[in-house]
């Protein structure tokens, strides 16, 4: 088995497909004030760096990488396909994010996911991530968490 993580555009069909898991998905845990997602067009946008993961060429994985002012990025859109959940993808797109994060001379990266996703509370919290509070464009919401890890 080889994953492989390289920089992709995010309209690709096998891609949308992904989002779009992702989106039922998010849909089932949130009401839709609490879901923050990008559609793909703005995934299109020169400040997005759009990360796929392939399993023997299969996609399986994804997440976003979104430039903001004072060095700071956002991660959006991380979602791995149930089929391919436990073979640590999810660790190996965040590993990807944070060298991209370093290439780019970021100085932190944040993250808002939901509080009902203990999965990617745990992945975040692995690899360094702290609560923070809301920052923008984000309010206070008691289905949401905040999370930056310097680099």
């Amino acid at each position: 088995m080889t994953i492989a993580i390289e920089l992709e555009r995010p309209d690709q069909p096998d891609i949308i497909k992904l989002l779009e898991m992702s989106d039922a998905y998010m849909a089932s845990l949130y009401p839709a004030e609490s879901n923050h997602l990008l559609d793909v067009s703005k995934l299109m946008k020169p400040e997005v760096s759009f990360l796929v993961a392939r399993k023997d060429g299969q996609i399986v994985g994804c997440c976003a990488l979104v430039s903001q002012d004072g060095g700071f990025a956002e991660i959006k859109r991380m979602f791995v396909d149930p089929n391919a959940r436990g073979l640590k993808i999810g660790q190996q797109l965040m590993d990807a994010l944070e060298a991209l994060g370093r290439d780019l001379g970021l100085v932190a990266i944040r993250l808002e996911t939901g509080i009902s996703q203990p999965e990617a509370i745990g992945l975040y919290r692995k690899a360094g991530f702290e609560e923070i509070e809301p920052f923008p464009p984000y309010k206070l919401d008691p289905l949401s968490m905040f999370m930056q890890k310097k680099l």
